[in-house]
């Protein structure tokens, strides 16, 4: 990298937050969720990304921990290396699966009943309750319940764990997961977040941040990377069911070109 001098710490305390990335079998490989953020957020502004946000003290409620199917939070905490975390494990999980259903109205959901979202009438459904989910007149244990689903907890792939530069004012300590979207799904992104969706296959997103027509950050392009080496979703999850997953702290260093990303193995 040449000369390079390592930038100080901010001294602020990284945030615990959830990314999902919501994948789709589609002959002759897969495609998987990209959504561009709003211009106005406050962080990444206009930057293509998978759904996600920070853990919430509601994400390890009961009343929404019951709603968990196929994973305890036993497992999720031996998974996480996270026997005594706070927010506990389990939180990631949950936060993860309610950022999919807020940002795009994507469920990683096993129904108790009948329930269609790929439906005019499911998909408005899913809609009007995401509104109230997002206004605080529901939780989302509550919209589990009306449309009668338990979040599906094996379908929840724990793939990555980044913790943001020390340099930055803004840090997150975020746990990435992997997750089929359920047949039927179609992305709707909350506008006040988000302006765009997009399915394109790992391949296809990174020749488009290449052309500079899909603006990333370093750990969406980086995950791309790894997902690109899979022939398929499913090969992808299963990859990542029996892998230990590392810690990234990436370093921001100054360069003779600027302000880079720094990872120690690189």
């Amino acid at each position: 990298m040449g000369r390079f001098e390592r930038l100080p710490p901010s001294g602020v305390t990284p945030r615990p937050a959830a990314t999902v990335v919501l994948l789709r079998e589609r002959a002759p490989g897969f495609q998987l969720l990209l959504m561009r953020r709003n211009r106005s957020a406050g962080f990444v502004p206009g930057a293509y990304v998978f759904p996600g946000g920070r853990v919430d003290a509601q994400d390890a409620e009961s009343a929404l921990v019951s709603r968990l199917e196929r994973l305890t939070p036993e497992a999720a905490a031996m998974r996480l290396a996270l026997p005594d975390g706070d927010p506990p494990a389990i939180a990631y999980y949950l936060a993860a699966a309610r950022e999919a259903f807020e940002e795009a109205a994507v469920l990683v959901a096993r129904p108790r009943e009948r329930f269609l979202p790929g439906t005019a009438a499911g998909r408005a459904r899913l809609i009007r309750l995401r509104e109230h989910l997002l206004a605080g007149t529901l939780g989302f244990a509550e919209v589990l319940d009306d449309l009668g689903v338990d979040i599906d907890g094996s379908a929840l792939e724990y793939i990555a764990h980044w913790i943001t530069p020390e340099a930055e004012t803004r840090r997150y300590d975020t746990r990435f997961f992997a997750a089929l979207a359920p047949p039927g799904s179609r992305s709707a992104p909350d506008p006040r977040e988000m302006t765009d969706s997009l399915w394109l296959s790992p391949g296809e997103a990174l020749d488009r941040h290449r052309a500079g027509r899909l603006p990333m950050i370093f750990p969406t392009i980086r995950t791309l990377e790894q997902l690109s080496a899979f022939p398929t979703a499913n090969a992808a999850l299963a990859h990542y069911r029996t892998r230990d997953i590392p810690v990234v702290m990436p370093s921001l260093v100054r360069t003779e070109a600027g302000v880079m990303v720094s990872i120690l193995d690189e």
